[in-house]
């Protein structure tokens, strides 16, 4: 017991009481009484420094708690307009002002069921597109093949007709016989080009590693150019690893249309460029031929225009050219001026 506090009970005490035999352990009851108590105080003080600490772990824990529910109403309200602007729903929703899940849930199952029913006719309509290809396939398949057979058919009896009737035909139905013969292989690139348009992407070619130079010189030399065109090459034409007869299908339909743009001068020029990229294989084909008109160069690429001079093109070679781009997320433009020559821009995604 502090002795301050046992001298003050002595003070007060009666004389007779001072020298009792028992005050000692009455003393000592009070001293014992006065430690408990400074026990247990000590171990309340203790027991509130610790639930101070818990509170404040809590309470921070509380605060992130709230801060992240924070961001998921954020969130939340952010996606409900984002759907609801694709939807074109008017109904405006406040999360952060007047949170009531209940709404929100049946907000949200609103949604989610006109997300569904857009789901399931989105794939409606796209397996009636597939069939739609499908048919549209076959039946180019079907119309090249019934119309390919007879042209050539009649185009081999007007050459057995010419070589058995030369002595007997003037002339002028040599001529004629000439022109029938031209038109109908007119006829067989133009069902030919149809076909290759109609079913451009349908085939899986595997792609294989080449030298693009090497393919671009074996184009030269399959398809008719004449000894008034020349073609150049530069010096920095990659190794490719893609579908190489795609790819050639692409440049030659290119080099076909240079070459009938510059047939008819004394030097006629085709060159070929490229440009490294990283996410691009992009080439340019320039001639120096006679351009192409303003009125002309915005439908250049679709099917069947053509140049009013070009009279044998079949108006389709450009429009394959464009599909190729397409299939491989390129693109395909041009810059042209008359009486001075064009230059095609291509760019095919390297990893499709």
């Amino acid at each position: 017991m502090h002795s301050l506090l046992k001298r003050q009970i002595r003070k007060y005490l009666p004389e007779d009481l001072k020298a009792h035999s028992e005050m000692e352990r009455f003393l000592e009851a009070i001293e014992k009484s006065y430690e408990n108590y400074d026990d247990k105080f000590s171990m309340l003080q203790r027991a509130s420094t610790i639930s101070s600490d818990e509170l404040f772990v809590a309470n921070k824990k509380l605060q992130q708690e709230a801060s992240q529910q924070k961001n998921i109403l954020v969130s939340l309200e952010n996606a409900i307009r984002s759907l609801r602007e694709n939807l074109n729903d008017e109904n405006d929703l406040k999360v952060q002002d007047d949170f009531n899940t209940e709404q929100l849930a049946s907000y949200i199952s609103n949604l989610a069921s006109q997300v569904s029913t857009m789901a399931t006719e989105k794939d409606k309509l796209l397996s009636s597109l597939e069939n739609q290809n499908e048919s549209l396939n076959n039946y180019a398949q079907m119309v090249s093949h019934d119309l390919r057979s007879p042209i050539r058919n009649i185009s081999a009896l007007m050459n057995w007709i010419r070589e058995d009737e030369k002595e007997n035909f003037s002339e002028t139905s040599k001529d004629n016989c000439l022109l029938i013969s031209d038109n109908l292989r007119k006829m067989d690139k133009l069902v030919t080009g149809i076909l290759s348009h109609a079913t451009m992407g349908e085939t899986k070619e595997k792609r294989v590693a080449f030298k693009l130079e090497e393919c671009l010189r074996d184009i030269e030399k399959t398809i008719f150019v004449p000894e008034n065109v020349t073609f150049k090459f530069p010096e920095n034409l990659p190794e490719m690893v893609f579908e190489r007869e795609r790819l050639e299908q692409l440049f030659m339909n290119l080099f076909l249309n240079a070459i009938t743009a510059t047939e008819h001068l004394e030097n006629g020029l085709i060159e070929i460029n490229y440009q490294p990229d990283e996410v691009y294989w992009k080439f340019s084909v320039s001639d120096n031929g006679k351009g192409i008109p303003l009125k002309h160069q915005e439908g250049i690429f679709q099917m069947f225009k053509k140049l009013e001079t070009a009279n044998n093109a079949t108006g389709i070679g450009l429009a394959i050219v464009k599909k190729i781009t397409v299939l491989y997320e390129g693109n395909v433009w041009l810059k042209s001026e008359e009486n001075v020559g064009t230059t095609f821009f291509i760019t095919l995604k390297k990893n499709v």
